[in-house]
């Protein structure tokens, strides 16, 4: 079976080499510092697989050691990598600091980076077409411009070929100002079919709404798509077709909250993929997001089929059973 027939979802972005420190403090006092890789849409991606579902993550990396671990890492998950090896920009990195038992820092080396140069040539335009979803977010169109227009170009061959569009807002307040990713990240949501964005977020991209339910109608286009407000430990709001979902969230106590949202993602796309409703794809959103607050790290929390089975059988707590 080829990477194309296979693949039901592609994701692209940038992902990079991360350093976390392992007890709480400051960094500038921990001993050693645990390696790993991390991105917004690998992570997604790499839930989908442990999900069932079948994935093409595309990016570039540097011609570094730093890329290889992302390669290696997102290849041993399960994942079909399509990536472009730069050799003339290192791989980016992300640094996460426990400054406290419930705080988490991130600060983020990532400028000229090789992910930073995505280009419309990297990105596989035949498993676009041939994918069921397209899954994008607003952290790589505000990556530089070349970034951008790839975005683009994988928005536009989606809808071309009437691959179902999953756009998450994502938004990076070290990458652009607020005004500059509403400019940007409009024409993207317009042509989206599926938007998440946390509150604060969705605040940026359609102005002060006054409520969640405001927020919601101002992100779906008055009903034209679904739209997502992933609220944390809140749960999390849908509006389609006229209609408002509220589900709950999964009470645990977080270790590590960087890579929840884009488990959910992960979670609520491996349940549309299914044939679920919405109540039971914010369900599966909520419980994934909850499995990927336990566990240090952006994605190694998040959940496979059979825990999501068994949370799914017995109803309860996926943490506290």
């Amino acid at each position: 079976m080829t990477v194309q027939e296979a693949s039901r979802v592609v994701t692209f972005g940038e992902t990079m080499a991360l350093m976390r420190s392992q007890e709480p403090g400051p960094i500038a006092h921990a001993g050693s510092l645990r390696l790993g890789i991390g991105g917004a849409e690998s992570n997604v991606a790499i839930g989908l697989v442990r999900a069932g579902v079948a994935v093409t993550w595309a990016g570039r990396t540097g011609d570094d050691s730093f890329g290889e671990l992302v390669r290696r890492e997102i290849r041993a998950e399960g994942v079909h990598v399509h990536v472009t090896i730069d050799p003339n920009a290192p791989t980016g990195l992300m640094v996460k600091e426990r400054r406290t038992a419930e705080q988490t820092r991130v600060q983020y080396y990532r400028d000229r980076s090789a992910g930073s140069r995505l280009e419309a040539k990297d990105l596989p335009h035949d498993h676009i077409r041939s994918a069921e979803i397209l899954h994008l977010s607003g952290i790589t169109p505000a990556l530089s411009d070349t970034a951008r227009e790839a975005a683009w170009s994988a928005v536009q061959t989606a809808k071309a070929a009437g691959t179902l569009i999953s756009f998450d807002v994502n938004y990076r307040s070290g990458l652009w100002s607020p005004d500059e990713a509403a400019a940007s990240l409009g024409p993207f949501i317009n042509e989206s079919d599926l938007v998440f964005a946390g509150p604060d977020e969705a605040a940026i991209v359609v102005g002060g709404r006054s409520t969640e339910e405001a927020q919601l109608e101002a992100l779906s286009g008055e009903g034209q798509r679904t739209a997502v407000l992933k609220l944390g430990a809140l749960g999390a709001l849908a509006t389609a077709n006229g209609r408002t979902f509220r589900c709950a969230a999964n009470p645990v106590q977080p270790l590590d909250t960087v890579g929840a949202g884009d488990a959910f993602v992960a979670g609520y796309l491996a349940a549309t993929l299914s044939g679920a409703d919405i109540p039971a794809a914010l369900r599966r959103g909520n419980a994934h997001g909850a499995y990927a607050c336990l566990a240090a790290g952006d994605w190694e929390g998040s959940p496979r089929n059979d825990e999501w089975k068994t949370f799914e059988q017995h109803g309860l707590d996926p943490v506290t059973r």
